[in-house]
């Protein structure tokens, strides 16, 4: 945090922050004026920077944001070779170790490692490559424009009976949003493995209305229960603005002859699917090359 506080105001040059191999126990808040910082670590699982706030220790109005170890307002943030991590536990409901709202962000080689609700992609464009991103419940969640290429998304062991949920996109007040993987392996976590058979798992629910996101091209382990999807507890008109999709995925998990039947469920066509590529979803051409980050534009 203090290396965050010695950057500058609105940068427009890149400032980047090395850090050391090692385990940080601190919250890092990025606030929305330091611009264009990028920090790079020494490695996922060697450095690491953690926290164990959850809204089960702490029932403060903003409880799931407040618990984040790591959040960044500030635009064109770039994460490199780092581990965010929430130990808060399954048993103690949210607990985020990133909450992102940076316009123009992108996470390469990031490990991303909680429960519930372990990323929050709030709002804005962001790009996440070649990330291990691990969770139970929500674990990807908010109302942002995000796409996930080549990530492992791992699904870990909850509280006993708890049905896992790998995303919950919220849509954002009429304005298009939502998640796409895209390379992605989606697999059960050490943990997880003797449980797959008694643990229901599913690709995400619709936490808002107008909830859109796109699982394509990538390897879907038997993890998954064959419906693929859940519904919002409660809030079964959200089933009627929702987009969900899948294209193109394989694995044993991939079957889609089971899937729920709702108006809103697509499997779409190369030509649909294109529209949420990195160029056309996030406008990624225009922006990620000045990152250095590799990524993929299209569909091959």
């Amino acid at each position: 945090m203090e290396a965050v506080n010695a950057a500058p105001d609105n940068s427009m040059t890149r400032y980047v922050i090395s850090i050391k191999k090692g385990v940080y126990k601190e919250k890092v808040f990025i606030n929305e004026k330091k611009w264009n910082i990028t920090m790079i670590g020494e490695g996922m699982g060697a450095t690491v920077i953690t926290d164990n706030m959850s809204c089960g220790q702490n029932k403060s109005f903003e409880c799931t944001y407040d618990s984040a170890t790591f959040t960044v307002f500030g635009p064109r943030f770039i994460a490199q070779d780092i581990s965010f991590m929430n130990t808060a536990g399954p048993e103690n409901n949210q607990a985020l170790a990133l909450k992102s709202d940076s316009d123009f962000s992108a996470f390469y080689r990031v490990e991303i490692s909680g429960y519930q609700d372990s990323l929050c992609v709030n709002i804005n464009r962001q790009f996440y490559r070649e990330c291990k991103i691990s969770g139970t419940v929500d674990f990807i969640f908010g109302y942002g424009t995000a796409v996930f290429q080549n990530c492992s998304i791992l699904v870990k062991k909850g509280i006993s009976g708890q049905e896992n949920t790998i995303t919950a996109q919220g849509g954002y007040k009429g304005t298009p949003s939502g998640f796409s993987f895209q390379f992605c392996n989606i697999l059960a976590d050490d943990d997880l493995l003797p449980l797959i058979n008694s643990t229901s798992t599913y690709l995400g629910r619709p936490w808002k209305p107008n909830a859109r996101t796109i699982f394509m091209q990538s390897d879907i382990s038997n993890v998954l229960n064959p419906k693929g999807w859940l519904e919002w507890v409660g809030a079964p008109e959200y089933l009627d603005t929702l987009f969900f999709a899948e294209y193109n995925n394989y694995g044993p998990g991939a079957n889609t002859e089971n899937r729920v039947k709702w108006s809103g469920y697509h499997l779409l066509n190369f030509d649909q699917a294109s529209n949420f590529t990195v160029a056309n979803f996030i406008l990624g051409d225009q922006w990620l090359p000045s990152t250095g980050i590799p990524f993929t534009s299209g569909l091959k």
